[in-house]
């Protein structure tokens, strides 16, 4: 692991300045890449972070030039090593000396960049697939804490970077406050239907507590995975697995009405009709609009034809 700061030149930030913590990272047992980002600067998920599945993943911040992100990517197609990127990116760049970088490539190199007139305190560290780094933060503290958070987190990339911010935050983050969340990962064709390769792109652009949007947000992802999964078992008649897939969704996203109307579909295939009525009656008081869904497909059927639902008049 290697890291360094600077004690910048003590200027106040400008608007031009992204006050932010981030993380790039690269899973050598996936492929995915990845950017978590948290920053006191209004829809950051449009400006640091820059990734493409069997490429890279860039956060560019501090003092933003946001062309470091898609150029960056061009320069590791071209099969750069991440230092010399940075040096290409900042080398006749006259705001250099007040930039931020961090970069990963597909084979987990990792280099981070921190101007020596960035506002301190600023710095970054980097690891094995990683590289971290913030500007206008409490202290190094909150790289250190996203570095051990991100190294023992479990489960998969974007976890493990969900891990790494609530860890930063809770280390005092950023010195200015909070405002927006963002977090990235790309992995081939993961896109929706198969199109493109964002598995996973989140954004909170204003919010009193970014992060914990953001988690919310990441959970609702998963639960709405689960609720897919939980259908596809049950069309198979694997319905005691579907049911647990589909408690899975609601304790993720306890707010998702289609994963209490999946649970619903799953208590019922399995004999549980009383639970199954109390779970539609929970969706039905998430969303008044919950007859549209019902009525699409003949997975409902039986919410329409039972009368202990409610729909059939007595």
């Amino acid at each position: 692991m290697s890291g360094h700061s600077h004690p910048g030149d003590g200027a106040l930030p400008n608007d031009e300045q992204t006050s932010t913590f981030s993380i790039v990272a690269y899973d050598i047992e996936s492929g995915d890449l990845g950017i978590g980002v948290q920053s006191k600067y209004f829809s950051v998920g449009p400006v640091v972070p820059w990734a493409e599945a069997g490429v890279g993943a860039i956060a560019t911040q501090a003092f933003v030039n946001v062309s470091y992100g898609p150029r960056g990517l061009l320069l590791l197609k071209e099969g750069l090593p991440v230092e010399e990127v940075i040096e290409r990116l900042t080398g006749d760049d006259e705001g250099k000396d007040r930039r931020q970088l961090g970069i990963v490539d597909a084979r987990g190199n990792a280099a981070s960049y921190t101007g020596p007139n960035c506002t301190y305190w600023a710095g970054g560290l980097v690891g094995e697939g990683y590289a971290v780094q913030g500007n206008i933060l409490e202290g190094e503290g909150v790289v250190d804490s996203m570095v051990v958070a991100f190294e023992s987190a479990p489960g998969e990339l974007a976890e493990r970077l969900m891990a790494a911010l609530e860890a930063g935050e809770k280390a005092g983050g950023d010195a200015r406050g909070r405002q927006s969340a963002s977090l990235l990962v790309v992995r081939y064709g993961a896109g929706r239907a198969g199109y493109g390769d964002r598995y996973i792109d989140l954004r909170v652009d204003d919010h009193k507590s970014p992060i914990v949007e953001l988690r919310r947000l990441l959970n609702l992802h998963y639960s709405n995975g689960f609720v897919n999964r939980s259908h596809s078992l049950m069309d198979e008649e694997k319905n005691e697995e579907a049911m647990e897939i589909a408690l899975k969704a609601v304790i993720l996203s306890p707010e998702s009405d289609i994963a209490h109307l999946a649970l619903c579909r799953a208590y019922y295939v399995n004999g549980a009709k009383a639970k199954a009525v109390e779970e539609f009656q929970l969706a039905a008081g998430l969303n008044n609009k919950i007859l549209f869904t019902v009525n699409r497909s003949d997975r409902w059927k039986f919410i329409l034809e039972e009368e202990d639902f409610g729909l059939v008049e007595r």
